[in-house]
């Protein structure tokens, strides 16, 4: 058995004080000698005489008797496990105590909901670059007057507001719109930031963005997109036919479809919006963008692509990709 690592002694060294202590020596000299207190002399004393020199031997710490919880109720906890409901949730409905049901949670492999009792993540990658373009759009709020709460705490110093003809309170601030372009392959990404998220404006960023993937080599057949307005209208169809691009859209309530360009957004939003630097005003922010973007292309890892940044996964920089 493996002995604790703090034991000041082990079954050989008992032996030794055992066999002192029948020789006549007293337990006092025997605990300062060994450096334990009498009371553990006497302990491995009693257990020599009762067991023999097995009974030097330690002993497990495990109690003689477990009271494990019936089979049906661990199936039944289970259940509800899959029904997405908490261990708190699980524990009054059962009437259990909340930290036996977190440890069989634990024990059956259930501890963390995750994806747990949801449809399974179908996870997928293209195989070449310009297979399919991932397009999203992010709203920012503008930043007028400096760095506001985020950053100085307090209230926000800049929200103005102005009466319509109708009579109603409007904030003057408003708002900017970063759209992304990501492609599936090789996760190398596009954006820009611009003034709505109108139909027009989705197609000149469609433009610009083919044309910049165009100069890395990368042809765009497809494009996938959310449900968003811009995005149904006739003049966004029309304009992917023009373009010789294929136009898909996401299931309503699935964003997950386009994970992708979501993820890239987050990772944006962290890295340049809002945690890259202090800005002054949302031209600061908008002149930023592009330095961030080269570094997101160019030197990040990128973990589903072996910890190598974007551009590494075309073949050719110069612009003739085979």
């Amino acid at each position: 058995m493996k002995l604790h690592a703090n034991a000041r002694t082990c079954p050989n060294s008992r032996q030794v004080m055992v066999r002192r202590f029948l020789a006549g020596r007293s337990r006092e000299i025997l605990a300062a000698e060994f450096a334990v207190s009498t009371r553990t002399v006497s302990k491995w004393v009693a257990r020599y005489r009762a067991e023999g020199e097995v009974g030097l031997s330690d002993r497990s710490s495990a109690p003689r008797r477990v009271h494990r919880t019936e089979a049906d109720r661990v199936e039944a906890i289970a259940a509800l496990r899959r029904l997405r409901l908490t261990g708190a949730e699980i524990s009054e409905l059962l009437g259990m105590a909340p930290s036996t049901v977190s440890g069989i949670l634990q024990r059956i492999g259930m501890g963390r909901l995750g994806r747990l009792g949801l449809e399974p993540a179908r996870r997928y990658q293209r195989e070449r670059p310009g297979e399919l373009l991932h397009i999203d759009v992010e709203k920012l709020g503008r930043i007028v007057g400096g760095a506001g709460k985020r950053i100085t705490g307090g209230s926000n110093h800049y929200l103005a507001t102005v009466t319509d003809g109708s009579g109603k309170r409007r904030k003057t601030t408003g708002w900017e719109f970063v759209h992304v372009a990501v492609d599936d392959a090789t996760r190398l990404a596009y954006a820009e930031v611009l003034a709505d998220e109108k139909a027009t404006s989705a197609i000149a960023f469609l433009r610009r963005a083919i044309a910049w993937f165009a100069s890395h080599g990368v042809t765009i057949e497809r494009v996938l997109t959310d449900n968003g307005s811009a995005y149904r209208s006739t003049i966004h169809g029309v304009a992917c036919r023009a373009l010789g691009i294929r136009h898909l859209r996401t299931r309503p309530r699935r964003p997950q479809t386009n994970g992708k360009a979501e993820r890239f957004i987050r990772t944006m939003l962290e890295g340049w919006a809002y945690s890259g630097a202090t800005y002054g005003s949302s031209a600061e922010r908008r002149a930023a963008l592009d330095g961030w973007l080269y570094r997101y292309n160019h030197h990040r890892p990128h973990r589903s692509l072996s910890r190598q940044p974007p551009i590494t996964q075309l073949n050719n920089l110069a612009g003739s990709y085979s």
